[in-house]
C-alpha cells in the first residue's frame, strides 16, 4: 500500500505547494479518486491529476487542426473525428513523455524538495516498471498516429519523437531547456495540420531525404509562425513553473531559464510575449483571418499571459504553481476560441 493517504485540501483560492506535481498529491475528486491507492503512483507518473500536462500537449494539436480546417473549409464531422484521434494520441503521448522524463530525472528529482517524493525517487515505482509503463504508452500513441490520414505521418512525427526522447537531458546540457520543451510541444501544431492533410513542409513531386538535405522544399510561413508562437507560449509558462525549484536547482546544478535569468526573468518573459503577439498576428495575416481571430486569439492570449507575467510572484512557489496551472488555460483557450470563431463565421456566412 502506498504511503500517501487521501485527504482533502484545505486550500483557499490557491492550492498547497505540495499539490504541484510533487508526488504527495492524491486525487480526491472525480473518477481518479475511486481508483485503488496502489494505482496512485502510476497516476502521478503520468501527470493525470491535475490534467494540465495532457492539455498542454493537446492544445497545439487543436491550434493546427482548426487552422487547417479554416484553410480547407472542413465539415464539422471531419473536424470532430480528427480532434478525437488527436486527443487519444495526445493522451498517450502525454503519459509516455511524463513517465520517461521522471525515469531519466529521478536522480535529480531526489535532490529537489518539491520532487523528491515523486513515485520513482520515493521507491513507489521501480525504474524497470517505469520503463515498461513508458513503452506501453508509446505503443498506444503510435497506434493513434497510424490513424492519421497522411501517408508520411511517421516522417512528420519523427522530430517530435527525437525531441521528446532527448528532452530530459536538456536541463543538463543547456540553460534553455524550456525552448527544447517548447519546440516539442509546438510540433503538435504540425501534427494537427497533418490530421486534415495539410503539410507544413512540402516537397515538389514528393519528398525524399535528398530533397530534404538539399533544401528543396517549401515551408508554410503561417504554420511556422504559429509553431514559434506556441514555443514562446511554453517558454513563458514553463519558466514560471521552473521558478518553484530555483533554490534547489541552483544547488543541484540543474539548468533552466529561471536559474540563468533569476532576478531578470520577467524581462525575458515580456520580450517573449511581444514576439508571441507579433507571430500570432502574422499567422492571422498570412492566413487571411479576420476580426474574431485578432480580438479573441491575439488580444486574448496576449492579455492573459501579460496578466500572468505582471501578477505572478516568482519568489513564491505557491504563486508560480497557481499561475502555471490556471494561466495557461486562458491563453490556450483564447487561441482555440479565436480559430473556432473564425471557423463559425466561415460556415455561417
Amino acid at each position: 500500500m502506498d504511503s500517501v493517504k487521501r485527504k482533502k485540501s484545505k486550500s483557499q483560492g490557491k492550492e498547497p505547494a505540495l499539490n504541484n506535481y510533487s508526488g504527495n498529491q492524491v486525487p480526491t475528486t472525480g473518477i481518479l479518486s475511486r481508483l485503488p491507492l496502489s494505482w496512485v503512483p502510476y497516476i502521478q507518473l503520468a501527470r493525470l491529476s491535475p490534467p494540465a500536462g495532457l492539455f498542454l500537449i493537446y492544445f497545439p494539436h487543436v491550434f493546427g487542426l482548426m487552422h487547417a480546417a479554416l484553410h480547407l473549409s472542413t465539415p464539422v464531422p471531419d473536424i470532430l473525428r480528427a480532434g478525437a484521434v488527436l486527443f487519444g494520441g495526445s493522451f498517450f503521448v502525454s503519459n509516455a513523455i511524463h513517465i520517461w522524463n521522471d525515469l531519466i530525472d529521478a536522480p535529480l528529482d531526489a535532490l529537489v524538495s518539491r520532487t523528491k517524493h515523486r513515485p520513482i525517487p520515493r521507491g513507489a515505482v521501480s525504474p524497470t516498471a517505469a520503463l515498461v509503463y513508458t513503452i506501453t504508452q508509446a505503443i498506444a500513441a503510435a497506434l493513434f498516429l497510424s490513424l492519421l490520414p497522411h501517408s508520411q505521418s511517421w516522417f512528420y512525427a519523427l522530430p517530435s519523437i527525437l525531441g521528446w526522447t532527448y528532452y530530459p537531458w536538456a536541463k543538463r546540457h543547456t540553460n534553455y531547456p524550456q525552448v527544447v520543451l517548447g519546440l516539442c510541444l509546438a510540433w503538435g501544431v504540425v501534427m494537427g495540420e497533418l490530421s486534415l492533410g495539410i503539410e507544413t513542409i512540402s516537397f515538389p513531386q514528393g519528398w525524399s531525404w535528398k530533397k530534404l538535405i538539399h533544401g528543396e522544399f517549401h515551408v508554410n510561413s503561417a504554420i511556422l509562425s504559429l509553431v514559434i508562437a506556441n514555443t514562446l507560449w511554453t517558454v513563458i509558462y514553463d519558466t514560471v513553473y521552473a521558478h518553484q525549484d530555483i533554490e534547489d536547482d541552483l544547488k543541484a546544478g540543474i539548468k533552466s531559464i529561471a536559474v540563468l535569468w533569476r532576478q531578470q526573468t520577467k524581462i525575458l518573459l515580456w520580450g517573449s510575449l511581444v514576439m508571441l503577439a507579433l507571430l500570432l498576428s502574422y499567422c492571422g495575416y498570412a492566413s487571411n483571418l479576420g476580426f474574431f481571430y485578432y480580438f479573441i486569439a491575439v488580444i486574448g492570449a496576449t492579455g492573459s499571459l501579460g496578466r500572468m507575467i505582471l501578477q505572478v510572484d516568482l519568489k513564491d512557489e505557491q504563486s508560480c504553481w497557481w499561475w502555471f496551472r490556471n494561466g495557461f488555460w486562458l491563453a490556450g483557450g483564447a487561441i482555440t476560441a479565436g480559430f473556432s470563431a473564425e471557423y463559425l463565421k466561415q460556415i455561417i456566412y
